[in-house]
């Protein structure tokens, strides 16, 4: 079974317990605006271009067989004499990244860490992540998602690891539409099902200066998840001020809602005065 992925990084400290590989999955159904990983949006690699150091001799544009209607057949890539030009995302073999994988899975399982599958959204590539999750037993394995996934994909991904991560962005559905183009609907069906099911689980929160980062905001989702058996616990993650960084190198424009450089309000109490443990990345 063959995927997409955009990044694989070793040895992170900040998706899971312990040190972990993460596997960035191609794909995602949000839009969230103020993702810091576009590259992650699409399914298909896209051209990623460093403008700093272009020669401007129009090698890319020559070899395009395509022009203005990009198939993401990378011979502009191959055609930059500075190699300024990268794709986005590659395709693998299940087994070969598995094997990438397990080549440091002595070292994984001694710090109590594992692989963390992620993305973009691992469960928009659903057979690719199953297999995957077969074939890296028996690392400790988590899977972060975005939670606006089918019911039964979503189970099925909940049975098969031993953690699910959840971001659970806000709890407004109107807010949640406008920041990041679907309804918070599905997403909080799905956090029902872990709250009732068996799997251990974390709940991820970006804070958005001025868009979730309210009292209101912290309370309702404090009230959604206190006393669900297999909550380990929540994790606050501030806005990434750098998150616009990308966007131009894809022919992408970055165009927040909010007030970047606004000061961001984390109020691990709200969690912890519930009994809920709670991290501050």
């Amino acid at each position: 079974m063959k995927g997409t992925i955009f990044a694989l990084e070793e040895f992170s400290v900040y998706d899971g317990p312990g040190v972990r590989t993460g596997v960035f999955f191609s794909g995602c159904p949000l839009r969230c605006n103020w993702c810091h990983n576009p590259e992650g949006f699409c399914m298909a690699p896209k051209p990623v271009r460093t403008m700093q150091g272009c020669l401007n001799c129009g090698r890319c544009e020559a070899v395009c067989p395509n022009p203005g209607d990009c198939r993401s057949c990378g011979a502009c890539a191959l055609a930059c004499p500075r190699r300024l030009i990268r794709m986005s995302a590659e395709t693998v073999e299940a087994a070969e990244l598995a094997g990438r994988i397990m080549k440091n899975a002595k070292i994984l399982s001694a710090s109590g860490g594992g692989v963390t599958f992620t993305g973009g959204e691992a469960l928009m590539q659903p057979d690719f992540l199953f297999e995957l999750l077969e074939l890296t037993k028996p690392l400790h394995r988590a899977v972060e998602t975005c939670g606006h996934i089918d019911p039964g994909v979503f189970e099925r991904a909940a049975r098969s690891c031993d953690l699910v991560m959840i971001d659970i962005k806000m709890t407004d559905p109107d807010d949640h539409k406008k920041y990041t183009g679907v309804s918070n609907n599905l997403i909080l069906s799905n956090l029902a099902r872990l709250c009732n099911g068996n799997t251990p689980f974390t709940i991820r929160i970006p804070l958005i200066p001025g868009v979730n980062d309210n009292e209101d905001n912290m309370a309702a989702t404090a009230d959604l998840i206190a006393g669900c058996k297999n909550l380990t616990g929540v994790e606050l993650l501030p806005y990434n001020r750098a998150a616009g960084a990308k966007y131009a190198r894809m022919g992408m424009t970055y165009a927040p809602l909010f007030d970047v450089n606004a000061g961001i309000n984390v109020r691990a109490d709200i969690f912890t005065d519930r009994g809920i443990p709670c991290t501050v990345f």
